[in-house]
């Protein structure tokens, strides 16, 4: 995640950086520094500013559509998904295990590669 991105959800969900640094259990320095791309933001902070952004989307209504409506995915592909399993479409992206490309990635950022990239991203963190 660029740092830029960043500093933009942190605007858009109203947050000091002083109350982001809390939510996301690290310091204030931290946070200024992600910002300041300083300092690589680490996987698991970027998840969890996605996971609290996401579910705002959700109260305002956002995240309506399933993954796996937008994708058409198959009966067979939606047996073999977590995202389906657990009823989570909106949250393909943040459960590892998903199958899109055929196979689970290996680390957060290859998934995140490719769910960048991916209509059902763009479409639940895009303007």
């Amino acid at each position: 995640m660029e740092s830029s991105r960043f500093k933009d959800i942190r605007a858009k969900l109203n947050k000091t950086q002083k109350e982001m640094a809390q939510l996301l259990g690290v310091s204030i320095k931290a946070i200024h520094s992600y910002e300041q791309g300083w300092r690589k933001i680490p996987h698991h902070v970027e998840r969890q500013l996605l996971f609290l952004f996401s579910r705002v989307l959700m109260n305002a209504g956002k995240l309506n559509d399933k993954c796996w409506d937008m994708l058409n995915c198959s009966d067979n592909r939606r047996k073999n998904c977590p995202a389906f399993e657990f009823n989570s479409g909106d949250l393909c992206w943040f459960i590892n295990g998903t199958k899109c490309s055929g196979e689970a990635h290996h680390s957060w950022e290859d998934k995140m590669e490719e769910c960048t990239g991916c209509k059902v991203f763009k479409n639940f963190f895009e303007p």
